[in-house]
């Protein structure tokens, strides 16, 4: 059975992925579902959960019910978001993260 990726009626592909928001040097992120063409700080369609990387530990909130839905329907976590799902028990251990792209040769 072949994995179709979740699509919205536009026929864009769904990411969940990190929005940069803070001040000036102290970022902080929101985890978000995208259409996959718009830019980091764009248009989304639903905001996840939430990371605080200057906290000591840092801060990773993530609404699950809603993170299992977007991944239940296609969504493809990028490879950060991934490891963000991981540690906050959204995503099993043994699921894969997409991979990175290749660099020049």
């Amino acid at each position: 059975m072949s994995r179709r990726f979740f699509t919205d009626r536009r026929g864009c592909v769904v990411k969940i992925r990190l929005r940069r928001v803070g001040a000036k040097k102290q970022p902080a992120y929101r985890l978000v579902a995208a259409d996959s063409r718009s830019p980091r700080n764009g248009a989304f369609i639903e905001v996840l959960g939430h990371y605080n990387p200057r906290t000591d530990p840092p801060t990773v909130v993530v609404n699950a019910e809603r993170a299992r839905h977007w991944l239940e329907h296609g969504a493809q976590p990028t490879a950060t978001v991934a490891s963000l799902l991981r540690k906050a028990g959204v995503l099993g251990a043994g699921a894969a993260a997409p991979e990175a792209p290749a660099g020049p040769a």
